[in-house]
């Protein structure tokens, strides 16, 4: 993770990659719902990417599962940082031991491990084209069988990969702390393009409209064209940011480490609106949800934080007892989301108060993934956990 002030982040994220970058050539290819669902969420029945769907809203037409524990899944003491994702009846989810599980959403059952060879941080699977795609933090790319785990390509970038991929017009989108946003051929990994920003790119690309949306760590939101990697527009972000931009309403919505929240008009080019804590100043690392005309997305001063999308004011607050660093997800009007104090929760929509919740005993930064009436999300300790109603 990030460290928690921009000295420390900036610090330790330029020694990472300077250090990748000592060690590494760049650029090889190696051998082989009760509220409304904005357009482009899932149907119900998948959750294929980080966030859901290609804006990165966190929403879904699936019914709100309920907190019951179907079955759990120890991936390893080393932890889950990285988001699950979930189509045809598979969950696939990176590990910090380094292996990209597949699982059987309906039993829990293992069906394969794919050895990455390095730890997979926050980089989350994406499912598209009978493949899945991860990054790892020695910085390459994998494109892996979704039938039986088998390495299709790799890629290998001059730095750490902790972006999560995206598929677009065939391309695959991930960042780097190379500094670079790449576009890679799907099907072969080859690389179409490659823009380099002035900063480590963190965050995940939102997909909308032929563009590529990211918010980096060089301050800036930048709209870089997926044909052709060519930027189309960039404006100021304040500061840098960890947490990756949702696109809804002709809007971009993603908080700072500079302590606020920024809702952008796409447009205009121009910040629409600011949102900062009145009472207390904290970054926010969590990537933010959208639905039924708000944005909500967790803080590192311990709260789940609710904002109208308008205008910028605060709806509802809901306070955990650690940082929240876990992207809230969406579904039949409940807001499901992790903290580091070792608790996952349920919060309505409307009013922010608590529907229910689980003790997991180890914290929670990993985004929660919701298809088929089940939840998915993994926690510190190496446990997976899936949700949903017994029969």
């Amino acid at each position: 993770m990030p460290p928690g002030n921009r000295r420390e982040f900036l610090r330790a994220a330029g020694a990472l990659a300077a250090a990748s970058l000592a060690r590494r050539s760049e650029g090889r290819p190696l051998a082989a719902d009760a509220a409304p669902v904005p357009a482009g969420a899932p149907a119900g029945d998948a959750w294929p990417q980080f966030r859901g769907n290609a804006r990165l809203t966190g929403v879904t037409a699936s019914p709100a599962p309920p907190l019951e524990v179907l079955w759990t899944h120890d991936a390893g003491a080393e932890g889950i940082e990285s988001s699950a994702a979930i189509a045809e009846g598979r969950v696939h989810v990176g590990s910090q031991a380094g292996r990209l599980l597949a699982l059987d959403l309906e039993a829990g059952k293992q069906l394969w491990a794919y050895e990455a060879g390095a730890e997979i941080g926050e980089s989350s699977p994406c499912v598209a084209g009978g493949l899945v795609f991860v990054g790892d933090l020695d910085g390459v790319v994998h494109a892996v069988s979704a039938t039986d785990g088998k390495r299709a390509w790799a890629f290998r970038t001059g730095a750490e990969v902790r972006a999560s991929p995206v598929v677009a017009e065939g391309r695959l989108l991930v960042g780097s702390y190379d500094n670079k946003l790449h576009a890679l051929d799907a099907r072969t990994g080859a690389l179409a393009w490659s823009f380099e920003t002035d900063g480590q790119v963190h965050a995940t690309s939102a997909v909308d409209g032929g563009l590529a949306f990211v918010a980096g760590c060089d301050g800036e939101l930048r709209a870089i064209r997926v044909a052709d990697g060519r930027q189309a527009y960039a404006l100021s972000s304040g500061g840098y940011t960890g947490a990756s931009p949702a696109i809804g309403g002709g809007r971009a919505y993603y908080g700072t480490f500079e302590d606020e929240v920024l809702g952008v008009d796409l447009e205009a080019r121009k910040v629409a609106w600011r949102y900062q804590d009145p009472d207390r100043s904290f970054p926010f690392y969590s990537s933010a949800a959208l639905a039924d005309g708000r944005v909500v997305l967790g803080g590192r001063d311990r709260r789940v934080h609710a904002l109208d999308a308008a205008t910028g004011k605060a709806a509802w607050t809901f306070a955990t007892r650690a940082r929240v660093d876990s992207s809230p997800a969406i579904a039949g009007g409940r807001v499901f989301v992790g903290s580091g104090d070792g608790r996952f929760y349920a919060l309505d929509l409307k009013t922010g108060k608590v529907v229910e919740s689980f003790e997991a005993g180890a914290g929670i930064t990993a985004s929660p993934a919701i298809a088929a009436g089940r939840l998915v999300v993994g926690a510190v300790d190496g446990r997976l956990y899936c949700f949903g109603r017994r029969s």
